[in-house]
């Protein structure tokens, strides 16, 4: 098996932005997946993380995956076009007084219509709705290129960066 570096960004915010992004299009919903089913999170995170080599929860067992996204503590946004999921945001509120963006991103055809911007947008206002101190996440030099620029853009700021090793 392979092994490649990659560097991991660790970036935060504070405070609520409170940045106003216009709806990119018609058709835009965003639904609570309350005790998503686990093929269909397996689909979305397959369908959204499959560019991006994401393995974290792939090989979870079905009660290791059902501990995760059935907690009380995450919350799993799905977001939909024209009544079609296309991608999804999950929160995850273990730490007390924080918010984590355990997962985030769009299906490959979606990417560039703005919709990442406005679903940022969306899943930030929902993370700062729980009253946190802090909402954080981490990307790598695995996702899109476009992802840490959008992040900074959004308002998060880089606290942490550190390059681990991990099976390509």
């Amino acid at each position: 098996m392979e092994l490649l570096d990659i560097t991991v960004y660790y970036l935060e915010m504070m405070s609520h932005p409170r940045r106003n992004i216009a709806m990119p299009r018609d058709g835009l919903t965003v639904i609570h997946a309350d005790h998503p089913p686990l093929p269909y999170y397996r689909f979305l995170y397959n369908a959204v993380g499959e560019d991006y080599r994401w393995l974290s929860r792939r090989n979870l067992s079905d009660k290791e995956l059902a501990d995760i996204v059935h907690s009380p503590l995450t919350k799993v946004h799905v977001l939909h076009v024209d009544g079609s999921p296309v991608g999804f945001a999950e929160l995850n509120r273990r730490q007390p007084d924080e918010v984590e963006l355990i997962q985030f991103g769009l299906m490959a055809d979606f990417i560039g219509q703005g919709l990442g911007t406005w679903f940022l947008n969306w899943t930030i206002n929902t993370a700062w709705s729980y009253q946190p101190r802090r909402f954080w996440l981490h990307t790598c030099t695995l996702d899109h290129p476009s992802a840490l620029h959008m992040y900074r853009k959004a308002g998060f700021v880089q606290f942490k960066e550190e390059t681990v090793r991990r099976p390509y």
